[in-house]
């Protein structure tokens, strides 16, 4: 069998930042998959399912919500090596065009206060396995040390 396209990307060499994993033809269109990756593979602790799971909830429902990116959006969600998320957008895209998205979206987890959108029995399948402070926490520091003057390393897989 073939290795998957994920599986031959140097973990040891990737660092935190934001990369094209792939870009799959889907009838006419196209679809652009994005690793979001928050921690550094295999050199620093993975994150823990339940800010996890905050950050998907909040990361979805932002997305989903965006004024310009909402109707593009196919899926958001976490990788399970627990060192960051996938995002599908509809369309032919490059890193640095999603980096003000992703600013916006991490400042969003960053400043939530209240009840996290779908973190109710009827609503998720899990839904006390919440961290809100712990994801407010990480993303803090994806905008500080990873989105914020994002260098180009940080945007094109390592070779």
């Amino acid at each position: 069998m073939e290795k998957i396209t994920s599986f031959t990307i140097d973990h040891i060499k990737l660092i935190p930042g934001v990369y094209v994993s792939r870009k799959d033809p889907v009838g006419d269109s196209l679809i652009t998959t994005f690793d979001l990756r928050m921690t550094s593979p295999n050199d620093e602790p993975v994150m823990n399912t339940a800010e996890m799971h905050a950050i998907e909830h909040l990361g979805a429902t932002f997305l989903r919500n965006h004024p310009v990116f909402g109707s593009k959006i196919i899926y958001f969600g976490p990788m399970g090596c627990r060192t960051g998320f996938y995002l599908l957008l509809s369309g032919d895209y490059e890193s640095a065009d999603i980096v003000n998205l992703m600013i916006e979206m991490y400042e969003f987890i960053r400043d939530f206060e209240g009840e996290i959108p779908g973190a109710s029995p009827k609503d998720c399948g899990n839904y006390l396995d919440m961290n809100l402070n712990m994801a407010k926490w990480l993303a803090r520091r994806y905008l500080d040390e990873t989105l914020y003057d994002i260098s180009e390393e940080r945007l094109v897989y390592p070779e």
